[in-house]
């Protein structure tokens, strides 16, 4: 049996495992920008958890220690890899509620839950990722449980189950097998449950600062991407409907009507692929329709929408046949660690409608103030910004409904784990990817028209925006083809490595020219740290001249750090 004592002292034991060995999940990349951010990530996430659970009595049951890790990992949870582990621990929270001990059953089922919980969160679960070394180690700790209730040979049978799926994660995402690596998420899940696992065997809580050997990371790379992602390979297969559309409700206690037996039936005559799943709070959404609009209205009979998403898909197959310009999957370039600033103060809620963004450099922080956001969340790779930071920019936005704008794919789900956090006003994350999106959104927005319909609007402008950005090179490699060198100037469209040069000014004005279509209007350049005025101005004057006329050019000092360049392309 383990007590509250002993998963207390596991929980330290797995935070300081990862937190020993983040820079090698951080630093084994297989994409070369500088974007490996996974272990710190998930060192922070659970970090979080630690810090908590140093303020709780010795005698605390193990479901009161596993409640106080659940809540703590919810708040801080940064990036989709630590918005994964929030979940998979938020179920193992559930399967302890209320118990003084656990037996190794009791631990198997608790993870379980929280496998169930992590898949259900992610729209297309992929194989190859912490998903499946999380699934895996759990079908393994099963097996266990049936020979042996025993808690230590139970959780060992996890850890080595876990460590076992980690091999094949190559074999089921081909562009791992490629890069010879394997999954960073679940590399990362490895070494915090061989850090409990520790504390459950031998009574040791694992050292922090202790320094990883070069045997120790021998033949074990990882990859920073969970969910990369071809979206052309997404929507192969044949599309009866246009619209794939997902919103959470969040439930009026007032309506009893079940969802099962009204609303699924509903959507399942007006499109296919229909998810629905509820519980005493809310209900989440998933269906492919031509009508999103009459799906919204049929949510609100329930209640309040927390979250939408509408993407029109048949669009993005179009984009896709064409060079892939959709993928915005792997937004690649991160950002070094900024100082923090304090946390706002808490606003009432007296205005209709308040926006908040996430970005990092001055410049574009002044522009989406600008834009009417009433908050701006310092953030971006490598410096993920926490479920608990989002909340506290939203509760300081006087406003009764707080429109989120993560712009960054790593930091949508910890946008959308606010939501039922905050309770004195409605909070709607549009999943925005990129900078651009974010600023075309902005510019959408409608004062004029309801938050649904406005959510739409905004979202069907940020994608019709393309993304141009221009990095550097952090490391050498070898990917897509090509050898790339530690300095070597990138040129990223729509997250896909699009050239290899030698000066960012010529990379740009090439990069662009290669994303101004017949129809293009609009094109934002917008240079950050490492560019000079002289620079901008010279990229500028290039692309003007070689573009036409008829295009509208505008320059922006945005002052962000890696992207020598981000590129809006309407």
């Amino acid at each position: 049996m383990i007590n509250g004592a002993e998963l207390k002292s596991a929980i330290l034991s797995g935070a300081n495992h990862i937190v020993r060995n983040k820079a090698l999940v951080d630093g084994l990349n297989i994409f070369p920008v500088p974007d490996g951010d996974t272990g710190t990530n998930m060192s922070m996430t659970i970090s979080a958890a630690a810090k908590e659970l140093e303020k709780l009595d010795g005698e605390t049951g193990i479901g009161a220690v596993a409640h106080t890790v659940a809540s703590a990992m919810l708040r801080g949870a940064r990036g989709n890899s630590g918005v994964i582990l929030s979940l998979l621990f938020r179920g193992f929270s559930k399967g302890l509620e209320g118990l003084e001990q656990a037996t190794g059953s009791d631990l198997c089922k608790a993870l379980g839950l929280g496998v169930d919980a992590a898949y259900k969160a992610v729209m297309k679960p992929t194989e190859g990722t912490i998903l499946t070394v999380a699934r895996v180690a759990f079908e393994k700790g099963q097996v266990s449980a049936e020979l042996d209730d025993d808690a230590v040979s139970v959780w060992a049978a996890i850890c080595k189950g876990a460590n076992e799926a980690l091999e094949t994660t190559p074999e089921l995402l081909p562009v791992l097998k490629k890069a010879g690596v394997v999954d960073a998420g679940g590399k990362g899940l490895c070494l915090i449950f061989e850090g409990m696992l520790s504390v459950f065997q031998d009574g040791v809580i694992l050292d922090s600062e202790q320094s990883v050997s070069s045997s120790d990371t021998a033949g074990v790379i990882s990859a920073a991407e969970e969910f990369h992602r071809n979206v052309a390979a997404e929507f192969d297969q044949e599309i009866t409907f246009t619209y794939c559309t997902e919103f959470i409700v969040g439930r009026d206690p007032e309506i009893d009507t079940d969802p099962q037996d009204d609303l699924r039936p509903y959507l399942e005559g007006i499109g296919d692929c229909v998810v629905v799943v509820d519980d005493e709070e809310i209900i989440k959404v998933h269906v492919h329709t031509e009508t999103p609009g009459n799906a919204l209205q049929k949510a609100l009979e329930y209640g309040q929408l927390l979250t939408v998403k509408i993407e029109n898909m048949k669009e993005q197959h179009r984009v896709a046949a064409e060079k892939n310009q959709a993928n915005q999957a792997n937004q690649a370039a991160s950002a070094p660690v900024e100082e923090r600033p304090a946390a706002p103060q808490i606003a009432e809620p007296e205005e209709e409608i308040g926006f908040v963004a996430v970005t990092a450099g001055d410049g574009l922080r002044s522009l989406f103030m600008d834009l009417g956001c009433s908050q701006v969340v310092s953030g971006g790779q490598t410096m993920n910004p926490s479920t608990n930071d989002i909340m506290a920019a939203v509760l300081a936005t006087p406003a009764k409904t707080v429109i989120v704008l993560p712009n960054n794919k790593n930091i949508i789900m910890a946008a959308e784990q606010s939501v039922p956090l905050v309770k004195d006003r409605k909070v709607v994350v549009l999943p925005t990817r990129t900078i651009p999106q974010g600023l075309s959104a902005m510019l959408a927005f409608d004062p004029e028209v309801s938050v649904e319909r406005n959510t739409v609007v905004m979202m069907e402008a940020a994608g019709s925006v393309a993304t141009g950005q221009v990095t550097f090179a952090a490391r050498d490699s070898e990917f897509g083809g090509h050898r790339i060198k530690e300095g070597d100037i990138l040129g990223l469209k729509n997250g896909k490595l699009e050239m290899i040069e030698k000066d960012p000014v010529h990379t740009v004005v090439k990069l662009t020219r290669s994303m101004v279509s017949r129809t293009t209007s609009f094109v934002t350049l917008i240079y950050g740290k490492g560019i000079t005025e002289i620079q901008a101005q010279d990229a500028y004057n290039r692309i003007k001249s070689k573009i036409g006329g008829d295009v509208e050019v505008t320059l922006v000092d945005g002052g962000q750090p890696v992207y020598y360049f981000i590129v809006s392309v309407e």
